[in-house]
């Protein structure tokens, strides 16, 4: 197993304009609204999230002397304020489908202001190479398994994959900064920890949100159905577990997680020219 950064690995972000439908239909995927709205909380996270990944890891980028890992840094830095452009923009069609989708940014907004002005660049590194594994593990197990939006809104579906291609790319590159310029685990282990507790806080209040508004929230199938399909048998969370807990391994590297071939199929479905040359 791979444990570092694959050689020849670019990262480019790519200029999509996805023309979201107007209005975004209220439950896009499939007409399920947990599935649904379970998505949209994550999605209204995203970019106050990605900009604080962007500025933690910039303020060590004159610390890296490896030009390769500069050169994958620009490209985070590109993927990611992108991916920020792309939900403002979902968040809008939310908003305008009467979702109070500004108190739910103010309360991460506020939370990673305090964190900016109270914990060191260190540990704001430590808490981005950890949420940067949460992303990646769910953005594997969304591009292994096309089923988890089987259903929804093309649109959407082609949303989704692209910043699960672009998640995965880019996985490894806080991780190898944080590496470079820290390394200390115990600090690592830690940010997980705390960034997995507002990850699943915020998506929650997100997704309890939605449904209170469409009349939902204590609608017993929704909720059956919807814990099911994440923590069922085969749930789209409980898939991730085993991965997820790999974080906390001594040894650990993001591409331990080797799904190199994975990432260049579905590269074809954003990039024609991968199309051209692999036939």
């Amino acid at each position: 197993m791979a444990s570092t950064t694959p050689a020849g690995l670019v990262i480019r972000p790519r200029h999509m304009d996805f023309d979201l439908p107007n209005p975004l239909p209220r439950h896009w995927h499939g007409g399920d609204a947990f599935k649904s709205h379970l998505f949209d909380a994550m999605s209204v996270m995203f970019p106050d999230g990605e900009r604080f990944f962007i500025d933690s890891v910039r303020q060590f980028r004159d610390q890296i002397d490896d030009p390769v890992l500069k050169e994958q840094i620009r490209g985070f830095i590109g993927q990611e304020g992108h991916h920020s452009r792309e939900h403002l923009e979902y968040s809008n069609r939310l908003r305008d489908l009467g979702y109070d989708i500004t108190r739910l940014e103010r309360r991460a907004q506020v939370r990673i202001r305090y964190t900016q002005k109270k914990f060191s660049a260190k540990r704001q590194l430590a808490a981005t190479a950890a949420l940067e594994h949460i992303t990646a593990i769910m953005a594997d197990g969304l591009l292994q398994n096309p089923e988890h939006l089987q259903g929804a809104h093309p649109v959407l579906q082609r949303l989704w994959r692209w910043h699960a291609l672009e998640e995965t790319e880019h996985k490894a590159v806080a991780f190898d900064v944080y590496n470079q310029v820290c390394g200390n685990r115990k600090l690592l282990r830690r940010a997980m920890l705390m960034g997995t507790f507002f990850f699943m806080l915020d998506t929650s209040r997100g997704l309890i949100h939605m449904l209170q508004r469409d009349g939902l929230l204590w609608n017993w199938r929704v909720w059956r159905d919807g814990l099911k399909w994440t923590w069922g048998k085969d749930g789209i969370f409980r898939q991730l577990v085993r991965p997820y807990l790999d974080f906390f391994k001594a040894d650990f590297h993001p591409w331990q997680h080797n799904n190199l071939e994975l990432l260049h199929q579905t590269r074809v479905e954003f990039e024609p020219q991968a199309l051209a040359a692999a036939n």
